[in-house]
Formats: structure tokens, sequence, C-alpha cells
């Protein structure tokens, strides 16, 4: 096995934890291109060149440390959530430096990245979207944040790192490790899961526009309240689904804007999120159908206006079987026993990265199922065997 330092490894992950830290628990505040954010991406510069790592920014301000040849590329992001959790994202970063650096020692070339705003800020894993190709700069340029500031703004403040393009065809697979950010591993009392794919996702915005209305006055039975018909939408596609739906299958409304959002005044418009995830494509668009059917038969039974937004695409991926088996031989070979193969319902940048290479991912506990939130934490004796069972497995590919 590479011999990488756990000691190093934990005290590196609580360096890049100061950076934006926000003096609840071990809580962050990082937000990409935000002044912690930049602050540490220029750390992790420095920690990639005193490993004797080639530096490289791309255009989105995604940070490479890159081994001299052809490697294997290691990493995951280092910005955060609004309210984030200091291992999200910053695991796989540190994961990656440490076995890039022991791998050095040991003549292992691994390279390691730290992509930019996988938070979405701006949009969804958009630095590694960029660089897999599965959106143009261009294109992610005129994307904009909830305060009008736009993607090609924000990155400008990291100009001064930005090196130019780093070519995807001098790597010959990508590792990420991440916490699991749900309950499984840590209720089983597991140390590691090795991922056998990520699922689909599907996001729109719906709107039922009906009639705005006095509270007070308008009886119940000549109201078009919006709100209602949403309501009799979500019970609707909940009954349909019961015959599609697999128990991993989710799905979510984490969003809804009442127009004109007073407590005397009957809403006219109804605008909410619909998202909806799962591993299996056809099972995903059997879903939409659902749906947009469900959707159009409540507009018309309760005299409403349905418009929706264009659909979010994002199709399951699964993980490479060469590199999966490498991750499964170590778990057995570092947690003999002790893990477990499982789906990731969260969406990675090892997603994006899939359409350029080999990828595959690998899960420690998260205390709780917490994420995306200041008390997300991971004990360090499974920060620990994640980075040995990763280390092993690189090995094994070497």
């Amino acid at each position: 096995m590479i011999p990488v330092n756990p000691e190093r490894f934990l005290a590196d992950l609580h360096t890049l934890r100061s950076f934006g830290a926000a003096g609840v628990g071990k809580g962050v505040v990082r937000p990409a291109y935000s002044d912690p954010d930049i602050a540490a991406r220029r750390w992790l510069a420095q920690q990639y060149a005193d490993a004797g790592l080639e530096v490289a920014v791309d255009p989105c301000g995604s940070v490479f440390g890159l081994a001299p040849g052809r490697s294997l590329l290691v990493g995951s992001h280092s910005d955060s959530q609004p309210e984030g959790g200091w291992l999200d994202g910053a695991l796989g970063v540190i994961c990656g430096l440490e076995l890039a650096r022991a791998g050095a020692a040991a003549g292992v070339p691994i390279s390691t990245v730290s992509f930019q705003d996988e938070e979405g800020r701006f949009g969804v894993t958009t630095g590694s979207r960029v660089w897999s190709g599965n959106t143009s700069l261009e294109e992610a340029d005129q994307l904009v944040d909830r305060d009008g500031v736009s993607f090609d703004e924000a990155r400008a403040r990291m100009a001064d790192m930005v090196t130019g393009p780093v070519d995807p065809t001098r790597f010959t697979g990508f590792l990420e490790c991440h916490i699991e950010q749900g309950p499984w591993l840590y209720e089983a009392g597991e140390a590691v899961g090795v991922v056998s794919d990520i699922v689909g996702i599907r996001d729109m915005t719906m709107t039922f526009e009906g009639e705005q209305n006095h509270a007070g006055t308008t009886p119940m039975h000549r109201r078009k309240d919006a709100f209602q018909a949403m309501l009799r939408f979500q019970a609707l596609i909940a009954e349909r689904f019961r015959n599609v739906v697999t128990p991993q299958t989710v799905w979510t409304t984490g969003d809804v804007e009442l127009h004109p959002g007073s407590h005397s005044i009957v809403p006219g418009r109804c605008s909410f999120s619909m998202q909806w995830r799962d591993g299996d494509k056809d099972r995903l668009d059997r879903m939409a159908e659902i749906i947009r059917t469900a959707a159009a038969e409540v507009a018309e039974e309760t005299g409403m206006t349905l418009s929706t937004s264009d659909m979010l695409g994002l199709e399951p991926v699964p993980m490479d079987a060469s590199l999966r088996a490498a991750l499964e031989g170590a778990a057995e070979d570092q947690v003999p026993g002790r893990w477990r193969k499982m789906q990731s319902g969260a969406l990675h940048d090892a997603a994006s990265v899939g359409r350029l290479m080999p990828v595959a991912m690998l899960f420690v506990p998260s205390i709780g199922g917490i994420s995306h939130a200041f008390a997300e934490d991971t004990d360090e004796a499974d920060l620990v065997a994640g980075l040995k069972v990763l280390a092993e497995a690189a090995t094994r590919l070497a």
C-alpha cells in the first residue's frame, strides 16, 4: 500500500476547515469564489507545489496538482454550502493531496484536484461540468447566482491564478472519496461503502395560475386557489408512483413560491420545484410522464393554467468495473467484513468526470446521517480507514 501519513492527513483536513470556519461546531462557510474559498485554493496550490506537483488552475478556478506523465486523478471539491460541513468535498480533496504526496515518495504518480463550484452557487457541479464538456464555458458564464452575480464576474476573482486548460487525456481514471451524506453506513457500524452508481436527476419548475382573490369573501367552492392545485398534484403523483418507484427512488418539492404571498389573499399563482432521482433512466422517464400527465389533469379539473420550465436532465452514471473492483478488494483488505456496495443518491463531481474517463467513488460514514449542516461530522478512525482503502486501491491500479 502507498505509505500514507494519517496524522498529516488529519492535520491538513483541519487546516482546510480553518478557511471559512463558522465558529459553530466544525461547520464552514466557504461558498464558491468567496474570500475563504479563494484563500483555501491558494493554500491548496501551495501544498501541491510543496509536494513537487505541477500546479494548474483552469479557467473555472479548479485547482490541479499534476504528477509527471499519465497518472490517476484523485480529488473532489473544496467549496461549501452557505452553511456547510467541514468534510463535504474537503475529505476527497485532502485524500487526493495525501495520496499524491505519498505516491510521489513511493514512485507511484498520482495527480489531485479541487473542482470549483460543486455545491451549485451557479449551477450543478459547475467546474467539473465545464472541464468535462457537459457545459461550455460560454454557457456557464451566463449563469447568475441569487444575488445577481454572474459566473463570469465571480471567476474573474481568481484570474491571477489561472494557468489555462488542463488536458484530461493525461489521466487514467478518477477516484473520489466522499462522506456518505446519509445514515446507512453509520447505523450499520460499517467503515466504507463502494459506490455502484450515481443516480440520475430530473429537475424542473412548475407553475399553476388560478385567480387571486379576497381570502375572507371568496367562497371555498368558487376559489381558483393555485396552492390547493399544487397540493392536489402532490397527492396524485404520490399515488401514481406506487407501482413505478423503488425504495431508493426519491422525489422532492423543496421550493414553493406563492403570489402575492399575503395572509388575506387567495394565491393566484403557485410556482414550485419538482425534482426526482433514480438509478434507472427508464424509471426517471416514466416518472416524468406521470408528473406531466397529473399536472395537466389537475390544471383542467381546477381551472388552472399550467406552465413548466425546461427540464434539467442528468443521466445515471455507473462506476467503472475495474476501478470498483480495486476499491472492493482494498476495502476487504483494510476493513474486512465492514464495507458494502451502495448507490449514491447525491450528485458528485465523479458524475461529470465520467464523461471523460473511468470513475469510481468511496464513501465513509456520516455521523447521524447529517450533511449540508454545521453538525456534519465523521469519526476520525473512519476518515483514516477511507484514506487507507483509497491508498490500497491506488496501489492496485498502479
